[in-house]
């Protein structure tokens, strides 16, 4: 689903006149897909630990609270919030969008942030997962 929403999205925007060179949309498209990872591991723990009706609301909100923290809505400059949300996946996907306007990659923070993010979520989902299917 990602991949195709990123098609969508990039062929939108060079139909709109957006042009990059070949390796900052590789690049970008890479980092996003990486940047993806600790939220899919996430909605996998969230399915197996909420019920139907709370895994919604619990979505929505937390998603909300991460794109806020993260600089989706608005560049967080300076401050606390700047230096914590440098602490979360949210903050790095944003930066992955970034490559397509000055070209820089994550450094090595942002890769060690996304793994171990991407690491403990994916334990967890794994945990949650065999809890609840050895219920039966």
């Amino acid at each position: 689903m990602a991949l195709l929403t990123l098609a969508l999205l990039y062929g939108s925007g060079a139909a709109l006149g957006v042009s990059l060179p070949a390796g900052r949309w590789l690049t970008m498209t890479a980092l996003i897909l990486v940047g993806l990872l600790p939220f899919a591991a996430l909605g996998v723990l969230l399915g197996h630990l909420l019920t139907t009706d709370s895994v919604g609301p619990a979505i929505g909100g937390g998603v909300s609270i991460l794109a806020f923290l993260g600089g989706t809505w608005f560049p967080i400059t300076g401050g606390f919030l700047h230096t914590f949300g440098q602490l979360l996946p949210s903050w790095w996907l944003v930066q992955a969008s970034h490559v397509a306007l000055d070209g820089h990659a994550w450094g090595v923070r942002g890769w060690v942030t996304v793994g171990a993010w991407t690491a403990i979520l994916t334990s967890a989902a794994a945990w949650a997962c065999r809890r609840d299917t050895n219920r039966v």
